[in-house]
């Protein structure tokens, strides 16, 4: 696929050679086109030697080939980032300064607009008048991000992570809804792994989570357009790129963590192994066989209960229920009691969570595992979802529900 890069004059430009090195991996042929702005921040060298094509925001270079004509009329896709509020007026207006506006007067294909401005900027009547305009005429302009921008401040107009990006632009081509990220502006925070309570200074008690489901379930997030804070304990898998990490071991120092994170959280996902006891005392030295042959004995208390307290606290706030959305992971096994669906059941109803993902545990399933099988319940008793695949197929499926329940009670203005 030929695709223009369109590259405008802000601080995020520095992120665009990743969104580059996405798509000259992914195998497309692309021609950047940074406006003169965006050169005081990347230098036309850095975009030459990672999409190994010539580099120029002339209409006055190469002009036997009539660039400002050709590179419109040939592009499969033109994706502009990040759109400053400059370039979407100009846009908008139909101006035709350099080679990047003159190429998107005369782009035949899907154009993505990934916007990246401060917070008034982008909020500004003349700027949303032009985004307006341009999604009129068919253009797709995502939703910025909210997080840290340029200084101290933080708001609403942060450039997506190129990883988003990427995933927009590629559902825009094959014609996918999903382009408008449904998850953009809003903050997830997502715990991973398995906690690890100690004995001693060598010894701990643990479980068998690899972290894989809740790293899948960052990345699905990610590419959502989400803000993504991980919570991560012990995992065999690295954090991807992209997202805030917040390294934890045990579960009180996750409980903190997470009751800290879920102030300004959209979305809670608990999707970490937490374990529900650890030792009443730990030894400060390594606790040795005895002369003796007798045993040790450890006495177990029992670690608090992360999801409920999230929940106790959402509910508490004065927003209240209905403001947080909040999403429980349940690894069960059937005993003489109950089966596994049985189990979870009354699991969602005492926790109190919105949603509850599903597994049916044991030696061989879901822990370490690349592919898995689950139940989606909602407290709202809506019909049960299935879900199995590979963890990262699962992860999108479990992302798709959240997005629709968040936006179903409470839609972004």
């Amino acid at each position: 696929m030929r695709i223009v890069l369109g590259v405008g004059g802000g601080i995020a430009a520095y992120k665009v050679a990743s969104l580059l090195r996405l798509f000259t991996e992914a195998g497309h042929n692309v021609t950047v086109i940074p406006t003169e702005a965006s050169t005081r921040f990347v230098g036309t060298a850095t975009w030459e030697a990672l999409s190994g094509n010539p580099v120029s925001n002339s209409v006055f270079d190469d002009v036997h080939q009539v660039n400002h004509v050709r590179l419109g009329h040939e592009a499969d896709l033109v994706v502009v980032a990040p759109a400053t509020a400059d370039l979407l007026a100009k846009a908008a207006t139909g101006q035709a300064g350099d080679l990047l506006t003159n190429t998107l007067l005369m782009a035949h294909g899907p154009v993505l607009f990934a916007p990246a401005m401060h917070t008034e900027m982008w909020q500004h009547a003349a700027t949303r008048a032009n985004v307006e305009t341009l999604r009129g005429r068919g253009a797709a302009v995502l939703e910025p991000a909210t997080g840290r921008l340029t200084g101290a401040d933080s708001g609403p107009g942060r450039l997506p992570e190129p990883e988003a990006i990427f995933a927009a632009a590629m559902a825009l081509v094959e014609g996918r809804q999903d382009f408008q990220l449904p998850l953009a502006g809003r903050t997830i925070t997502i715990s991973a792994g398995g906690t690890r309570e100690p004995l001693d200074p060598v010894r701990f008690l643990g479980n068998r989570s690899s972290g894989k489901q809740g790293v899948a379930l960052a990345v699905a997030a990610r590419n959502a357009g989400a803000n993504v804070r991980l919570l991560a304990a012990h995992m065999e898998v690295p954090p991807p790129a992209g997202v805030e990490v917040v390294q934890v071991e045990t579960a009180l120092q996750l409980r903190e963590a997470a009751l800290a994170a879920a102030a300004d959280s959209d979305v809670v996902i608990m999707s970490a192994a937490v374990a529900d006891f650890r030792p009443a005392e730990v030894s400060d030295t390594k606790i040795k066989k005895r002369d003796d042959r007798t045993d040790p004995v450890i006495t177990l208390v029992r670690n608090p209960d992360i999801l409920l307290e999230l929940v106790e606290l959402r509910n508490s706030t004065v927003r209240g229920e209905g403001h947080q959305l909040i999403v429980g992971f349940a690894a069960e096994t059937g005993d003489s009691d109950g089966d596994v669906l049985a189990h979870a059941e009354a699991k969602l109803q005492r926790k109190g969570c919105d949603l509850l993902v599903v597994n049916h545990v044991g030696t061989d399933k879901v822990f370490g595992q690349d592919t898995t099988s689950v139940v989606i319940l909602a407290r709202s008793g809506s019909e049960p979802q299935e879900a199995s695949g590979t963890k990262t197929e699962v992860s999108a499926a479990i992302i798709s529900r959240i997005a629709f329940e968040l936006n179903a009670v409470s839609p972004r203005a």
